[in-house]
């Protein structure tokens, strides 16, 4: 996966990745514990912004409720892992099967029906809010009072109950931003890749030219939802509590989505460069307006940078500072 990024990069572009990798792995001891805890949120947003993109970005399927396939990870895991004792290592498998299965449901309803654009979006939205109210109401996931993981010491580290220290989170994260970054390098530039932006760019004419539609966008769905499942297991056991209300929220994919929108949807270093924009500055924001009582400031915040995205840079930062910097190969003009 690796190897074909580091094949189509520039000398530049593989000196930058070197030093941001670099800083990244030795940033904990760098950083006090607040600024670490700003890296870990900041990284858990551009993973699950990387597999949301894999989903529209690559694909052309619009989703604004990824919060469900979140929820569905973190709910599942909590859940074997507080009433059975099963570890996440293990419980991951199950979050994983059911946000992939939520997933090819909605997108089945959705591609059979020949649902798109808008009116898909809008499905995905009904089915996480509607897969909150059940929740809200299933006393054995701890409904409207929530679901609360047991919080033990954080000076020993236990990767496989995921039971340790901000800094094991940290690179837990770290480790799968950074294997999704790899397998959407790799799907990007693979057959499967090709398919899917062939539809994204013009469904009727990749029909007309023999790409089975239904069957391709399912995988984009089933791929997307499984990687965002298992950022919600992440999700779970980081926080440690989980409440219907906030999870299944549309404002909690809105999050997911933005990173992206900033970023550069469609490109693979976009939802990572626009999680490391937008989370440090809605914490500066949250930290300077503190006492204030100005509620609702940081999603202003938020939807001027999206607006400022949309008027100055509708491709998103990424591909402008892609060509600022001259990070293209002197042959090939690849992203």
């Amino acid at each position: 996966m690796i190897a074909r990024v580091i094949e189509s990069a520039s000398p530049r572009a593989l000196a930058l990745l070197a030093v941001v990798t670099a800083a990244l792995l030795i940033a904990p001891y760098l950083v006090d514990s607040y600024v670490l805890s700003v890296l870990i949120i900041v990284l858990y947003f551009a993973y699950v912004g990387q597999a949301w993109n894999l989903m529209l970005g690559f694909a052309g399927q619009l989703s604004l409720g990824h919060a469900l396939f979140v929820s569905l990870g973190a709910y599942t895991s909590a859940a074997l892992f507080i009433k059975f004792g099963v570890p996440p290592v293990i419980g991951i498998f199950a979050a994983i099967a059911m946000a992939v299965v939520a997933g090819c449901l909605i997108g089945y309803l959705g591609f059979r029906f020949s649902i798109r654009g808008v009116y898909f979006a809008l499905l995905t939205i009904a089915f996480a809010e509607f897969t909150g109210i059940i929740v809200d109401h299933i006393s054995w996931l701890g409904a409207s009072s929530g679901l609360f993981l047991p919080v033990k010491n954080q000076q020993s580290n236990d990767l496989l109950n995921l039971r340790g220290s901000p800094t094991m989170f940290y690179y837990v994260i770290l480790a799968l931003t950074g294997f999704a970054f790899a397998l959407c390098s790799w799907l990007l530039n693979s057959k499967l890749g090709l398919y899917w932006q062939a539809i994204r760019e013009d469904q009727e004419a990749a029909e007309a030219s023999g790409v089975p539609l239904f069957r391709y966008k399912m995988i984009a769905v089933a791929i997307s939802s499984g990687l965002t499942g298992i950022g919600g297991v992440w999700y779970a056991f980081y926080y440690n509590n989980l409440f219907p209300e906030t999870m299944f929220k549309t404002s909690q994919s809105v999050e997911i989505i933005l990173g992206s929108v900033v970023g550069g949807v469609g490109t693979l270093f976009g939802p990572i460069l626009g999680a490391f924009v937008l989370t440090p500055l809605g914490e500066i924001l949250t930290a300077a307006t503190d006492g204030m009582h100005l509620d609702g400031v940081k999603s202003f915040f938020w939807g001027f940078c999206v607006a400022a995205i949309v008027l100055f840079r509708p491709q998103g930062l990424w591909p402008w500072i892609y060509d600022v910097l001259g990070l293209a190969p002197k042959k090939e003009g690849k992203r």
